[in-house]
């Protein structure tokens, strides 16, 4: 009882919250800027920006920690107005806008505000979203909240520069041949998808004599469409599998090729599954060979260019050139787990008392990022120096290896930072330095020599 007194005579904690209205968003068009910024003359002010594809919602924090707005723009309409305004608020005093990195949207607003001659900061997003409910005691987020959100932050120091530059000539023609060489390689694998899904169905036995990134099987499913074809073909059948091989291609495999195509137990292909199945393959060769083209260019602007000549020897100019793009120059990180982090490979944890919580990557940043370095883990867990450590840790893991490869591409990720900023040749016997192989650790079936482990890949140009 007296316990229940005790409660009742404590004093509750009282959160306040900011009403509604408070972020009730009013046109930009109506601002009256002599009275707002009357009695702060010389004041520091923060300008948050939160932009969408329509609009932009602009919010005030001022140095003394009051506020103005949210107001709205038209976006891109009212971007010119909107910097009028701006550019008056900032007379004789310090200016700054802040925005959060959104893609393509706000680069217009971006643009344009540093045309102006206006300084421009960017926000990390997580901490916007990370301060919603230390702002008014609500964890809710809404346009003209995050807004003034953005502006606080920027005021309290939480921003960083971030002017508008063009990148040069040679850098724009990377960042096309990159985004399309990304592109069919996603394309490539959804139509690689598609057609495993219908051999399986159709013509099961064929992946095991041609695997599906064979340009011989593409060639052969795009002309005949499915076994019946190529088996009512005959002796021009196996003329064609013969030409589209090559050398590769031995007599045995074309017999077998042949054999398969009349013996197979798939389902009966109709008129329109075998149409299907020729689409499929000649989507997946034009994706193939599309990105072949752009890699072709791709090596080609590697030549001569000391970071990307650097990081190709561990990952492929390929690889090298996507970082580029979408990380930027790697000497303009701090350090090389700051460039791991641009990349969301850094590590994130969720523990409390005695419950521990499991290690995952936090996954920021671009994704085609780490889809190209998974790729090039793929290849490194395939030579002495990582294959060992790669096998001993998929043992510890009860035979998964999700783990073990995001180890390789975390330790890549250091690597790639010190070819690029301090010119370090590339020795993967020391990505795993201070990890010696325990062989009490590791299973029987680890410790034996298996065959080398296979990267699929859908870009392949291999011939049998």
């Amino acid at each position: 009882m007296c316990g229940g007194l005790e409660s009742a005579s404590m004093t509750k904690e009282v959160i306040p919250v900011t009403r509604k209205r408070t972020y009730r968003v009013q046109e930009v068009k109506g601002v009256n800027v002599a009275r707002l910024a009357s009695g702060r003359e010389g004041m520091a002010l923060a300008v948050g920006l939160d932009v969408s594809k329509a609009e932009l919602i602009v919010g005030l924090c001022w140095e003394d920690r009051t506020y103005g707005g949210p107001w709205r723009a038209a976006n891109p309409g009212g971007i010119r107005e909107l910097i009028s305004l701006l550019q008056k608020l900032g007379q004789g005093r310090q200016l700054i806008v802040a925005m959060e990195p959104t893609g393509t949207y706000g680069d217009p607003v971006r643009q344009a505000l540093t045309d102006a001659g206006l300084t421009v900061h960017r926000v990390n997003g997580k901490a916007v979203h990370d301060y919603a409910e230390v702002f008014d005691g609500v964890p809710s987020q809404h346009d003209g909240k995050d807004a003034l959100m953005v502006a606080e932050l920027a005021a309290l120091g939480k921003s960083s520069a971030w002017p508008y530059e063009e990148s040069s000539v040679e850098d724009r023609e990377r960042g096309y041949w990159v985004d399309r060489m990304d592109s069919q390689a996603q394309l490539g694998q959804l139509w690689t998808g598609r057609l495993e899904g219908l051999l399986a169905r159709h013509w099961p036995e064929v992946t095991e004599l041609l695997p599906l990134n064979s340009v011989t099987l593409q060639e052969l499913l795009a002309h005949y469409g499915g076994p019946a074809g190529l088996a009512a073909a005959d002796e021009e059948g196996a003329q064609r599998l013969s030409a589209w091989g090559g050398a590769a291609l031995k007599g045995e495999k074309i017999a077998a090729g042949m054999s398969s195509a009349r013996e197979t137990l798939g389902v009966r292909q109709g008129e329109f599954e075998a149409r299907q199945v020729r689409e499929c393959a000649t989507q997946l060769l034009r994706a193939c060979r599309e990105q072949q083209a752009a890699m072709k260019e791709v090596k080609r602007l590697c030549r001569g260019h000391a970071v990307l000549e650097a990081q190709s020897v561990a990952i492929g100019p390929g690889a090298a050139s996507v970082l580029w793009v979408l990380l930027g120059d790697p000497r303009e990180y701090h350090s090389g787990e700051a460039y791991r982090k641009a990349m969301g490979l850094n590590l994130k944890e969720r523990s409390s008392g005695k419950d521990r919580g499991q290690l995952k990557i936090t996954k920021r940043g671009p994704g085609a990022v780490r889809r190209w370095l998974f790729m090039a883990a793929l290849r490194e867990v395939q030579e002495v120096g990582v294959r060992e450590w790669y096998e001993a840790k998929k043992a510890r893991d009860g035979g998964r290896g999700g783990r073990a490869l995001v180890g390789v591409m975390r330790k890549l990720a250091l690597a790639l930072y010190r070819m690029a900023v301090k010119g370090e040749a590339y020795d993967r016997s020391k990505l795993f330095p201070g990890h010696p192989l325990e062989k009490e650790k590791i299973s029987a079936r680890a410790r034996q020599k298996g065959p080398p482990l296979r990267a699929f890949a859908v870009t392949s140009t291999q011939q049998e």
